[in-house]
Formats: C-alpha cells, sequence, structure tokens
C-alpha cells in the first residue's frame, strides 16, 4: 500500500451550496464541500470566513442544496468568486431565485432537493470561521425528482460529488444495494 500524509479525502464529499440573503436582502450562494449529516434534524459544515458567515450573522437562516451535473458550472462559480467582491455573483449563474417558503433565505429554482435550516449553533467561532449546525426545517423536491414511492429520487437528480485527491465533479450513479438489508446475508 502507497502511503499519504494527512489529506481531506472523506469520499465522497457532498458538493453543497449554501442559499443566504445579506443585510439588503440580496441573495448569495457559496459552494461548500465539508459537510454532512449531524444528526436526524441537523446538518454541520466546516465555514472559512465568507460573505456568507457575514449574511449569517445578520439573518441565521439558510438553504442547502445539493449541486447536480446540470448545476455544476455555476455551481463551481459561486465556488471561487466571492459575494464580498463581486456584486454580480449570482446574475452570472443564471439561476432563477426565489425566496425559499419557511425561512428568510433563497431558493434556487434550477436544483432538484433543497434543505430549509436555521442557525443552530455555531462551534470554535474565530475571525477564520467556524463550524455550523443547522436545524432541518423543511425540505423541499421538485416533482419530477420523485421516485414512485413519492420521496426523492437521488439516481434522478445527477448529484455530484467533489474529488479531493484529483480536484474533479463525479456524478453518483446507479443504486447497487439495499442498506439495512443486503447484509442479512450474512447472518
Amino acid at each position: 500500500m502507497k502511503s499519504f500524509k494527512s489529506n481531506p479525502w472523506i469520499l465522497p464529499q457532498p458538493v453543497l451550496i449554501i442559499g443566504t440573503y445579506d443585510k439588503e436582502g440580496n441573495a448569495n450562494a457559496m459552494n461548500a464541500a465539508w459537510g454532512g449529516e449531524w444528526d436526524m434534524h441537523e446538518i454541520i459544515i466546516s465555514l472559512g470566513s465568507h460573505a456568507t458567515t457575514d449574511n449569517l450573522a445578520v439573518n441565521p437562516e439558510l438553504t442547502v442544496t445539493f449541486a447536480t451535473a446540470d448545476t455544476m458550472v455555476a455551481a463551481d462559480y459561486v465556488g471561487i468568486v466571492s459575494g464580498r467582491n463581486t456584486s454580480d455573483k449570482m446574475q452570472k449563474t443564471g439561476w432563477t431565485i426565489e425566496k425559499a417558503p419557511n425561512v428568510n433565505a433563497p431558493l434556487f429554482k434550477e436544483f432538484p432537493m433543497t434543505l430549509e435550516c436555521r442557525v443552530k449553533q455555531k462551534i470554535d467561532e474565530s475571525e477564520t470561521g467556524y463550524y455550523l449546525i443547522a436545524e432541518i426545517v423543511n425540505i423541499l423536491c421538485d416533482e419530477q425528482f420523485l421516485a414512485e414511492d413519492g420521496k426523492p429520487d437521488v439516481e434522478k437528480m445527477g448529484i455530484i460529488t467533489y474529488d479531493p485527491v484529483h480536484h474533479t465533479y463525479i456524478q453518483l450513479g446507479k443504486t447497487v444495494g439495499n442498506a439495512f438489508s443486503d447484509g442479512k446475508k450474512l447472518k
């Protein structure tokens, strides 16, 4: 086996798009890879100092969505361009922006599924950022991305993951098994 020094190589990494409003009510989005499920109804995201953290200091509500193959270029763009320095950042994405129904945060219509969230806690807050724990208030899913059982269909969404090893995006593929079921074959 080849040995590597410590790296942030947990795989797969979600490509999360965080939506917030600034103090004037203007929408902003950022791309964050270091996040995941914290609890049954909470998520955690590692945030550096960004326009997003400035916005959350004023309004502790946000949306979190998952980038897709169709939204990849603009999703990457909001990760490399700062809302602090680029006033037309959101216009360049071409995204349709609406106010989310349950939180005071923007909803980006081009994404198949969105988590509406409220800040619950900031851990290790400093001038360089913090770990954000957010309560999931509601989940919205475009009906075209629902499975026959009426729940979101991940395969239909075309969600992408970030490959931190090669700095690429990979589209999630087909279902290969059933969680909490297939392992019973070994009982």
